[in-house]
């Protein structure tokens, strides 16, 4: 018999999870399943680390917080979404303290808060520098007492189910068992984080690689703004871990390889004793990762077996600070690199880290495809525009996890049972995976060559800065490696985890994702926050004040087309720092 439920979330992280509970508050009687890949407390929400940000102190208001977003994100935002995030924001953080999550405090019991990159005000609550962990924990603890979301954990979603116009269930593998199931709903929600692992250096887990976005783009729905890359200025070299943004909140330095404070060359600041707000290294991201790219050009860098390099100094801090505010840091440092930095120096380099683009959604989460639904990284709302500040995407799970986790409920509250036409679609899907990966015995291509040469290819072409010539490079060479997929290879037959048939699904995902980025590049003739082209180095409002949607052809090619970005109160004005 099919399993059927009224809604399906595919992706158990924080989005996942926050509008699970949503969907129980809403209407406790529909039946929810919650799907995902690996055990919800694995999750990537779990490493993040700096904080999230919400307006607690009374020097500060919500208009603030809207205007650093929209400024922060080259005024691409819409801003009702903006509005809408900025408002809910502290009650959703609230909600969860009472839940139980421990954020940190003042010694007069007050919310701590620490300043975070491009906002002018500190209002970035946190945990330690664990605030993903805790987040997730008390969203687990509290979706647990709802008994009508059941879980089916370490289950691999790979299609959609579209009848009469909506989506009407999806097909997964049971990574335990290897068996194929249909699982049927009146509504699906998309959870499944962002799509780092199409670079090859990025602060994402291996589990990152665009499904949630894929599974939309193929079922017909568009992806929004997938040309806005975002690298966080400060990974660890070769493994890409995060060394989280409140390492430099807290007062760390940026230098080159003479020790100098870079970063007050280009327009965002001058040093100070202490952290200031707009300017050095609390500067944005993508200004921070683009005065990489510079310093290495002038040869300011340090070269090491793992690429260039910049230094990232806490050693002024003192060891008390440092145990106190980001004793994660020490311990990745320590772990990972096998330096102290109490008494040296991290070395760091840019890495992607978050997409601004995403399933393209309204301010309740709903896609252009009926009964389909996103929240988090896979969704673009969209509030981060063309450069997403930290601190903002943890609140942004609650925020628009939980609104899509209500309007989702209210549209499957009213559809009728699962056509059974999909059953007919879910053969053909299982039938495809077993002639295509578990029967294949003739490919001559491997998943590993595949994934290196896209990687490098959208290193190279679509980066941290891009041109005309590189992109359609870029366009060629995934055209090349989507034809040598059809002849890929798999040497494990078996069922039970069967990881090499996953990588092989991921795989094909991440190509559609990767396309999907090179042409929206491609198409998009401007310089724009993280979008950066060096022919065309201008920000062009009159052309691109605009969201590009990325469409799937029947033919499998990609079109591009273009929706106005929603204004509200601030007009486009200039992005300015450090002033």
């Amino acid at each position: 018999m099919t399993p059927s439920h009224d809604v399906v979330l595919v992706g158990g992280g924080g989005a996942g999870l926050r509008a699970a509970i949503a969907i129980g508050e809403t209407n406790p009687r529909l039946r929810v399943a919650v799907v995902s890949k690996v055990y919800p407390m694995r999750s990537h929400t779990v490493s993040a680390e700096g904080g999230a940000a919400a307006v607690i102190r009374p020097d500060d208001s919500l208009d603030e917080h809207a205007y650093d977003t929209i400024s922060g994100g080259d005024w691409l935002c819409d801003q009702d979404a903006v509005e809408a995030f900025v408002k809910e924001s502290p009650e959703e953080m609230l909600r969860l303290e009472h839940w139980g999550c421990p954020w940190s405090r003042e010694p007069d019991g007050r919310i701590a808060v620490r300043p975070f990159g491009g906002m002018k005000r500190m209002r970035t609550w946190f945990a330690a520098d664990k605030t993903g962990f805790h987040m997730l924990h008390t969203l687990f603890q509290t979706s647990l007492k709802y008994t009508s979301v059941q879980r089916y954990d370490e289950w691999f979603v790979t299609k959609l189910l579209v009848a009469d116009g909506r989506v009407q269930g999806v097909v997964a593998i049971e990574l335990m068992s290897g068996k194929i199931e249909t699982i049927a709903a009146k509504a699906v929600i998309l959870c499944t984080g962002g799509c780092g692992r199409v670079f090859p250096f990025t602060t994402n887990a291996n589990i990152k690689n665009g499904d949630g976005m894929a599974l939309a783009y193929q079922a017909g729905a568009p992806l929004k703004d997938m040309e806005f890359v975002q690298y966080h200025p400060t990974g660890l070299p070769f493994t890409g871990i995060l060394i989280t943004e409140a390492a430099r909140s807290e007062g760390g330095y940026l230098i080159n390889k003479d020790g100098y404070r870079y970063l007050q060359d280009y327009n965002l600041g001058k040093p100070e004793p202490k952290p200031v707000f707009r300017s050095m290294e609390l500067g944005p991201r993508d200004r921070l990762s683009q005065a990489f790219i510079k310093e290495h050009e002038k040869g300011r860098t340090i070269e090491t077996p793992y690429g260039a390099v910049v230094h990232l100094d806490l050693r002024h801090l003192g060891e008390k600070l440092i145990n106190a505010k980001i004793p994660f840091v020490r311990e990745l440092c320590l772990k990972y690199q096998n330096i102290d930095p109490v008494r040296e120096l991290i070395p760091v380099r840019p890495v992607v880290h978050y997409m601004m683009g995403g399933v393209h959604t309204d301010i309740n989460g709903a896609t252009p495809l009926a009964g389909l639904y996103a929240a988090g990284e896979v969704a673009c709302v969209s509030m981060n525009g063309a450069n997403r500040l930290g601190s903002n995407s943890l609140p942004e799970l609650l925020v628009f996890g939980a609104r899509a986790g209500r309007a989702a409920a209210e549209f499957a509250s009213r559809q009728p049972e699962f056509n059974p036409a999909i059953l007919a679609q879910a053969e053909d899907e299982r039938r495809r995976l077993e002639r295509a990966f578990l029967q294949n015995t003739g490919g001559r291509e491997r998943i590993v060559t595949i994934r290196d040469e896209m990687q490098k290819t959208m290193e190279e072409s679509a980066g941290i800065y891009r041109s005309g010539d590189s992109l359609m490079r870029a366009v060629e060479k995934l055209r090349e490696l989507q034809n040598r997929f059809r002849s890929v290879a798999l040497d494990d037959h078996s069922r039970t985890y069967n990881t090499e048939l996953t990588s092989a699904v991921e795989l094909g995902f991440m190509l559609d994702v990767a396309e999907s980025i090179v042409h929206s590049a491609l198409r998009r003739e401007e310089s724009r926050g993280a979008h950066q082209r060096t022919d065309f180095p201008a920000r062009d409002d009159q052309r691109y004040l605009t969201h590009s949607l990325a469409y799937r052809n029947l033919d499998g090619s990609c079109r591009i087309e273009y929706v106005p970005v929603t204004i509200t109160r601030w007009p486009p004005a200039e992005r300015v720092y450090g002033k």
